[in-house]
């Protein structure tokens, strides 16, 4: 998806892809921004230094800002455990007053 932000004198375009990575513990929706778009592809091997859960909708997304890195590796020597994928889980707000 594109998506441009009227915030200035020149729109600014923005590219937004999800996708679903995982490692042995299990798999959750990765927000892959701009130039992380074109690092990620089925099949490879990524390392994602310093993600950030963000929250969207009640259901966790995994992220990389400004101040983490998506590189590409060699192949994994493991196996994906696709039964456990936390984006599936909706999550609530709940205020405690105590």
């Amino acid at each position: 998806m594109q998506k441009g932000r009227p915030d200035g004198p020149q729109p600014r375009q923005m590219r937004i892809a999800e996708c679903l990575v995982g490692d042995e513990t299990g798999m959750i929706i990765f927000t892959a921004r701009n130039d992380q778009v074109d690092e990620m592809k089925e099949g490879s091997t990524v390392i994602l230094r310093n993600a950030k859960i963000d929250m969207f909708k009640g259901s966790m997304r995994l992220a990389v800002d400004k101040w983490g890195r998506v590189e590409v590796t060699e192949p994994a020597s493991f196996t994906v455990k696709e039964d456990n994928n936390l984006s599936l889980i909706e999550y609530e707000l709940v205020n405690v007053v105590e």
